[in-house]
């Protein structure tokens, strides 16, 4: 009876054992790898080093790089649908400058096909005019191109209410918040220079501001003043709705020039 009970207690302790051991060399298993996510990722189509504005755009300073995908506009040039598109993008100019790394797209980029840069980079419609400055009527040589200014017409008149009375001087804006094209003949900024000393200046207008500007150069002296660089979506222009209708005769003092033209029917 004893031997039984002492064969059955030999068995229990084995069977404890080995229940113990297998348990413990469960727990020393390192636990399975989650799974990573897969980050999705495009090749898209950046400067390979600083554009600058009217530069023309050569193989060479494009590269394709990773970027993740749910991060890429779709104005992004992607690999994937336009392999070729450092080559066709070549000898395009840019319209506005690009920093190293910055994506390329092709709403900053122009095709000259011949034609010069100047009417390469014209918006539609827009039209670039000069006209000649001084250091004293150009705000001291501190306007750089792409500045924003507002033109201002001085007038010398005789004082028609007292004879021999000294003249009338009077000024008014006849163009406000115009874009600055280029001073002389360099449309950017060069080696961080924060001052030009030109002669000449060509402004963007649209065609009557550029009417407007021809008739004032004839009447007194024109000046640029300088806008603050937050003024540059500011509207200040009169509307198409105060255009005068074709046909009709215009007084044009409203823009500081004392005549009158009459619209062609």
């Amino acid at each position: 009876m004893h031997t039984a009970r002492i064969i059955v207690l030999v068995i229990a302790l084995s069977a404890g054992g080995i229940a113990a051991y297998l348990v413990s060399g469960s727990d020393n298993k390192p636990a399975p790898a989650e799974p990573v996510a897969q980050m999705q990722t495009v090749d898209v189509l950046v400067a390979k080093s600083d554009i600058g504005l009217g530069q023309t755009v050569t193989p060479e300073d494009m590269l394709w790089q990773t970027w993740p995908a749910a991060t890429a506009s779709n104005t992004f040039i992607r690999r994937s649908e336009r392999p070729d598109a450092n080559t066709q993008i070549a000898g395009s100019i840019a319209r506005a400058p690009f920093i190293a790394g910055e994506p390329i797209r092709e709403q900053k980029l122009v095709k000259a096909n011949g034609s010069g840069f100047m009417a390469a980079i014209l918006p539609t419609g827009m039209r670039a005019i000069s006209t000649e400055i001084s250091p004293e009527t150009g705000a001291g040589g501190f306007i750089l191109p792409n500045d924003r200014v507002d033109v201002i017409l001085t007038k010398r008149e005789k004082n028609a209410d007292r004879p021999g009375a000294p003249d009338v001087v009077n000024s008014e804006v006849v163009l406000p918040n115009v874009r600055v094209l280029a001073i002389d003949q360099a449309p950017k900024e060069k080696d961080g220079q924060n001052t030009v000393i030109g002669k000449t200046v060509t402004l963007e207008l649209r065609p009557e501001q550029a009417e407007t500007l021809a008739r004032a150069r004839q009447v007194g002296t024109l000046s640029l003043a300088l806008r603050s660089i937050a003024d540059i979506n500011m509207v200040e222009n009169k509307p198409d709705a105060d255009a005068p209708k074709r046909g009709e005769s215009v007084n044009v003092v409203r823009y500081g020039i004392a005549s009158s033209t009459t619209t062609q029917k």
